[in-house]
């Protein structure tokens, strides 16, 4: 069974909208960068590319990422990757040329379905919504968070306010910088 990593920044209220730039909707977007920069705050980023066998997004999240990751020297390791975007609503011709072999996954069961395939672990980057809907569906099996002295009272959240059943973690790791960024590694248990 495939490992299913949702990897990202979040504010303390659980909001993952918009953390580089505010144009990415957000009024309060850019918080990333309102923080002093610790680099190695930031070393999760590189230490996941080990583990990472392929990327997953949502459809929103690949065409912001997509051009600009093609053509970034920050993100070329992901440049061969298998890709995987979940869109019941993505054309294949609207798929980037040029990032790596991309497939649509058309719903949460196609997700379920790639787990059980042979290979290893898929991080989902941004992705919100996506975000949300698999871990109700309880496909995700870790989550790497990177969690910023902020608080943005609205936005996109990682979790939803749905009505389920109880989820338990298991810390694996934990690491608090000088800035007040927390690396947050949590197993899902069950």
């Amino acid at each position: 069974m495939r490992e299913l990593v949702y990897t990202g920044f979040c504010s303390l209220d659980g909001v993952v909208d918009s953390p580089g730039d505010p144009a990415e909707g957000h009024r309060g977007g850019g918080w990333v960068s309102d923080v002093e920069f610790v680099p190695e705050a930031f070393s999760l980023k590189g230490e996941e590319l080990e583990d990472t066998t392929a990327l997953m997004f949502g459809r929103r999240s690949y065409e912001l990422f997509a051009p600009v990751w093609r053509e970034s020297d920050d993100h070329a390791a992901y440049q061969e990757l298998p890709k995987y975007v979940v869109s019941s609503t993505l054309s294949g011709d609207a798929l980037v040329e040029g990032w790596g072999p991309t497939t649509i996954l058309r719903s949460t069961g196609d997700v379920a379905e790639l787990k059980k395939s042979a290979g290893g672990a898929i991080f989902i980057h941004g992705s919100a919504e996506l975000a949300r809907r698999l871990s109700d569906a309880r496909l995700i099996d870790r989550y790497n968070l990177l969690v910023f002295p902020v608080l943005l009272g609205a936005g996109k959240t990682l979790f939803s306010n749905a009505d389920k059943d109880k989820q338990r973690l298991t810390l694996r790791e934990s690491t608090a910088y000088p800035n007040g960024v927390l690396k947050l590694i949590y197993d899902v248990v069950d």
